[in-house]
């Protein structure tokens, strides 16, 4: 999937020499990466790595010790996690954060609040453009549960729903805020083979929305299927970068991180998503020659 690819665009998110200690403890030290529209970047590396904690940084919840992150050239190193929301940076996190106790649309109408105009008083006194915000918010929620396959659940409690579907609500919620970049860490973990084939086709259909997408994963045949640039760490430290296919048959990325074994299921999965492309694009040549259209697809 990785041939022919057009040409990449200017980086919508840089990190540049991103460095952190807690304590004596050096967790990143010179880190840096770019992510670019319509692209996965995926982040990999053992547990320990730096991952989430380069997630944390971008993100705003930690304070990096050294180097910047640009968005959109915009110099936001020292940005607060709202300010990046706002700007357009919206993320997952690795453990669940979903409101359990609210319904599944009004977890995704949490998300879509900042994109609202209403100030304090047209909330407080419920006047029509808060009316108007609000219904807009619950149709652009609705909209994404549809996206996501969870328009039936709409309105039970998020606690009530499976794993899987929980994940794919937490990727709607986070897309919710329109997001110019979107960070997620580790959306497979825990699912299923049927549940990890949803989160590869949500993240790719992301990607394709002009999204730039930026992916901490230890799933690495989805790895290696969706992404276009790979970056891994190894002790807070870059180890290596590349394309899926430079990185997989990188020596250090294989004796640190993917194991002899890792590093050929990583290959296979690729050769299986290269097989499944050249038979979706098949597909839809078939589908554009059939005058029946997609209906019958």
């Amino acid at each position: 999937m990785n041939a022919a690819l057009p040409p990449r665009g200017a980086p919508l998110l840089r990190a540049e020499g991103i460095g952190i200690s807690f304590g004596g403890l050096r967790a990143l030290d010179g880190v840096g990466f770019e992510a670019r529209a319509g692209e996965v970047l995926a982040v990999i590396g053992p547990n320990g790595a730096g991952k989430t904690t380069l997630f944390n940084i971008v993100t705003g919840l930690y304070r990096a010790g050294s180097g910047r992150i640009l968005l959109d050239g915009a110099n936001v190193t020292e940005a607060p996690p709202h300010h990046l929301a706002a700007a357009g940076l919206s993320r997952t996190f690795q453990n669940l954060q979903v409101f359990f106790r609210m319904t599944a649309l009004e977890n995704v109408m949490a998300g879509r609040h900042l994109r609202e105009g209403s100030g304090l008083l047209a909330d407080l006194f419920r006047l029509p453009r808060t009316r108007r915000d609000n219904e807009a918010t619950r149709q652009a929620a609705m909209a994404l549960l549809d996206w996501v396959g969870l328009a039936d659940k709409a309105e039970i409690p998020a606690g009530s729903l499976p794993y899987g579907a929980l994940k794919r609500l937490e990727i709607a919620r986070a897309m919710a805020t329109d997001p110019r970049v979107l960070m997620l860490d580790e959306p497979a973990a825990g699912c299923n083979p049927v549940e990890t084939e949803e989160i590869d086709h949500l993240i790719a259909e992301v990607a394709a929305r002009g999204v730039a997408v930026v992916l901490i994963e230890h799933d690495m045949k989805l790895v290696m299927r969706i992404s276009r640039h790979v970056v891994v760490l190894n002790q807070g430290r870059l180890l290596a970068a590349g394309t899926p296919a430079e990185v997989r048959n990188n020596p250090a990325v294989i004796a640190a991180y993917l194991g002899t074994h890792g590093a050929a299921e990583a290959s296979r999965g690729s050769a299986r998503d290269n097989a499944r492309g050249s038979a979706r694009d098949d597909a839809r040549g078939s589908a554009r020659d059939d005058p029946r259209g997609d209906a019958h697809a």
